[in-house]
């Protein structure tokens, strides 16, 4: 909610770019200064573009520690105490369902997407999610991750599932016909989602809560979910 009034009150020579940054430096910082945590990121998609997003949105003071791949990211947040991870929420090469290591109650969840503020010339534009352990009493579940498990999946089915939300999905090994989906839709709307996908020929085995995160803002949008 403070970064979307800062964003519509916005004028005059100073970018926009400039002012979020500042913002996201002070809160990050400040929180560090109180309770030292560090940021991991998954580098498999390009180190500049990952490096860019951690140091927009957490400054430089706040430890950066990279990883090959995001089961590294996941692991160390999990044994961590209060560190975060960043990992790109597009389609990884080799197609890892890294979201699997989500599904436990008490595994790391999804708590954000960046960038929150979205536009077409972002200084650190990676989509990517922040994950931490579990935050239940104060996480902002506008949008919701779920972790979705098809014993078959049909080309048809993204297609038909355009619209309603946003999907990344990963093959299973030995298993040609299924897929293991990451699927996030607007907040209590994951029934209608998954019955789309059915409707379209897919078979749904299981459904994990993976997180959520608040709506992406676009300037202009009033807050209208990007789907």
């Amino acid at each position: 909610a403070m970064m979307r009034r800062l964003v519509d009150r916005h004028a005059g020579l100073l970018p926009l770019d400039t002012v979020e940054s500042i913002w996201r430096v002070i809160i990050s910082t400040f929180t560090y200064v109180q309770a030292p945590y560090a940021v991991h990121a998954d580098l498999s998609v390009g180190e500049a573009p990952m490096r860019d997003s951690a140091r927009f949105h957490f400054g430089f003071t706040t430890p950066f520690a990279p990883h090959m791949g995001p089961r590294g990211v996941i692991e160390a947040v999990e044994a961590s105490t209060g560190d975060l991870g960043l990992l790109p929420a597009v389609a990884l090469p080799g197609g890892d369902p890294w979201w699997l290591a989500l599904e436990a109650p008490d595994a790391p969840k999804v708590i954000a997407r960046l960038p929150f503020v979205e536009r077409a010339d972002h200084p650190a534009g990676l989509p990517v999610f922040v994950v931490s352990h579990p935050i239940a009493d104060a996480a902002v579940t506008e949008i919701e991750v779920w972790s979705v498990h098809v014993t078959r999946w049909v080309p048809q089915a993204a297609a038909a599932f355009a619209g309603h939300g946003e999907l990344l999905a990963a093959s299973v090994d030995g298993a040609p016909d299924a897929a293991v989906l990451l699927m996030s839709v607007p907040a209590g709307t994951r029934d209608a989602a998954l019955a789309v996908l059915e409707g379209a020929s897919a078979q749904i085995s299981s459904v994990h809560f993976a997180g959520g995160h608040a709506i992406p803002y676009r300037p202009g949008s009033g807050g209208a979910p990007r789907i």
